[in-house]
This record gives C-alpha cells, structure tokens and sequence, in this order.
C-alpha cells in the first residue's frame, strides 16, 4: 500500500517539511573524481563486479570535458597490499571480496573504456572513502580547489562515502546522476535522493560536462 493510500506523508514531503534538501552549486576550482571504476567493480566476472558500461562511458564523456577545461582529475581504486588483506581492517568483514583486488592484478586496473591522461592521478585507498588516509585532501588543499565533482561506483558505497566527507571537509559537493552505478537499481535510486538531499548536489551531465569545459566557471 502506497505512503498516500495510508495517509503518510511521502518521502518527499517528510524531506520538505524538514527544510533538507537546499543546493550548494557550484565553485570555482572544481577537481573530477572519478571512485572505483577498476575491472573489479566494472567487470561481471568479479563478484564485486556489475555491468556498469553505461556509467563508465557517460564518465569518460566527462573526464574528456575536465581535461578540455585544464579541470585535475583523481581516480580513486581500491587495493589491498597485505596477503590476508588485514590493511583493509574490518571492512573484509562485510565484503570478504575485497580480498580479491590485489596489486598488479587485472582487479585493481582502471577500466580502459576511460581516457586516463598522463597528468591525471591514481589514488590508492584501503576504505570506501576517498578522503580516508590518503593524500586526496593535501592535494585539494595545494591547489586550493572549492568543488568536489563525483562519478564512479557504487553509488551506495564509494560514491557515498566520497560524497559526506567531501562535504564534511567543505567542499561544494557534485555527484553527476548518468556517471555513477551500483549494483541494484533500487539501491541507486535510494541513494542519489538521500544525498541529493543531504550532502551533495545531484547534477545531470550535460551541466556538469559545461562546468567542467569552462574550467569552473557557475554560470
């Protein structure tokens, strides 16, 4: 039975009546990165793995904009360096296959539907966020960026993860809605709204692909 049949509000009014949901827009010194689109998250044949060819095409789109507008780049991947994956921490717990992407292994490669440049930067990290532990917020610091644009997987995982500490460190937060996936459509949709509401701003790609042509420029 529906939430209006029942007489409840919807989700949509709950997050209204709340006041949640205001937009950030955007900055001026945008950085793109790009979480987890490795061929252990890309690729079916890795239990991590789902069929994310749309995700991953519609990002290359718009890392091909970032580089056109001089925008930094960052690709995010995880990998574990330990043999029982323990640099990993209790995050094997939950997903035990993470054990699988280990370093020089097909897993851990970027997805070569993107067009990594040579001046783009590959992050390692051992939690779903960027931010945790790695040299990602230094770097943002160094070049004093004041946007975070988001693409990549899982949008209930990574991307989220990402996303709420971006936002945390003060950062104009954009998570691009054709560039992310997950590997349900239920739990995608869920969690684009909620961060939509709370931590970032959820943007189509052709605006994002204009901002980042301009090289920061809102209007």
């Amino acid at each position: 039975m529906s939430e209006q049949a029942t007489g409840e509000e919807s989700t949509e009014q709950v997050y209204d009546r709340a006041g949640i949901g205001h937009r950030f827009g955007y900055g001026e010194r945008p950085v793109l990165v790009v979480v987890d689109l490795q061929y252990g998250m890309t690729d079916p044949d890795n239990p991590l793995g789902s069929d994310l060819g749309g995700a991953v095409e519609r990002t290359n789109d718009l890392v091909a904009a970032a580089h056109e507008g001089g925008v930094p780049v960052v690709f995010t991947r995880v990998v574990t360096k330990h043999p029982d994956a323990a640099d990993l921490g209790v995050w094997t717990e939950k997903v035990p296959n993470l054990a699988t992407l280990k370093p020089d292994t097909r897993w851990v490669e970027i997805d070569d539907r993107i067009d990594v440049g040579d001046d783009d930067h590959i992050l390692d990290k051992r939690q779903a966020s960027g931010f945790h532990e790695t040299e990602l917020e230094s770097m943002l610091t160094a070049t004093s960026r004041d946007t975070v644009v988001i693409a990549g997987c899982t949008t209930s995982g990574c991307v989220r993860a990402t996303a709420i500490d971006a936002c945390s460190a003060g950062y104009k937060t954009v998570v691009v809605e054709e560039c992310v996936g997950d590997r349900t459509d239920r739990v995608h949709e869920a969690n684009l709204f909620d961060m939509d509401s709370k931590y970032a701003d959820v943007v189509p790609l052709e605006d994002a692909t204009a901002y980042l042509e301009s090289g920061g420029d809102p209007q």
